[in-house]
């Protein structure tokens, strides 16, 4: 890319880190968002997004491409488009604006074309219908008949702020039915054999649960240590 001497203010274009392995990808693309959540502190993830694909078992996973734009405005995700890779999810900070979409049905078009694995956007996005066919999964804060200026300025691939997600460029975003979540590149490798045994735990539990032998001590501990007289 440009030397920084020639970027206007406002405006920069910087390529996608991939430091995610196609394998480790595909290991993720089996967890479900809620345990991936669990595991990283139960307090992390996208607040007041909505999946407006309409499909329950679609998800997303892949490397975030970031998108920074000004609310109603979006040249420079047309930008990203063009340099997004199969498989990339571009997450998008629209600053949660709702009074112009930032992408619709024709955007979608070559979204699939070009076979993005999804769009996270702190923004609105309009066309519903098309959208709700599932096969292009979109999780967004709202929507609007409203279209978009193409004016800039706006940023591709630096760190956003996405509905309380932090993302940096190359970080795995991971979606589904119950939300969406980031995991920092850095910490993918690490997180995967905690995922494994948490998926474990839970097996056990429900299994246990069907089988009308749960240990009624599990909780009664925590209750008595709490000061209850069980």
């Amino acid at each position: 890319m440009s030397s920084e001497e020639s970027w206007p203010p406002g405006y920069r274009i910087n390529e996608t880190p991939r430091g995610l392995s196609a394998r480790l990808i595909a290991e993720f693309r089996e967890v479900p968002v809620a345990v991936a959540g669990d595991c990283m502190g139960r307090s992390l993830g996208a607040m007041g997004l909505k999946p407006y694909h309409e499909d329950l078992h679609a998800m997303l996973c892949g490397p975030a491409l970031t998108v920074q734009v000004r609310p109603g405005d979006n040249l420079m995700i047309h930008k990203a488009l063009m340099m997004a890779q199969p498989g990339d999810i571009i997450v998008i900070d629209g600053g949660g604006d709702l009074t112009q979409a930032l992408i619709g049905g024709l955007m979608r078009t070559t979204a699939l074309a070009r076979r993005i694995g999804g769009f996270v956007i702190d923004g609105a996005i309009r066309d519903l219908v098309e959208w709700a066919d599932g096969r292009m999964p979109v999780f967004a804060k709202g929507h609007t008949h409203r279209g978009p200026s193409k004016e800039g300025p706006g940023q591709i691939n630096v760190p956003i702020a996405c509905a309380g997600l932090v993302v940096q460029p190359g970080d795995l975003i991971m979606g589904d039915a119950d939300g969406v979540i980031c995991v920092p590149v850095a910490e993918a490798d690490g997180l995967l054999p905690r995922v494994r045994a948490h998926l474990q735990r839970e097996q056990a539990i429900r299994m246990s649960n069907e089988q009308g032998t749960s240990d009624p001590e599990r909780f009664n501990a925590v209750l008595r240590a709490k000061g209850l007289p069980v």
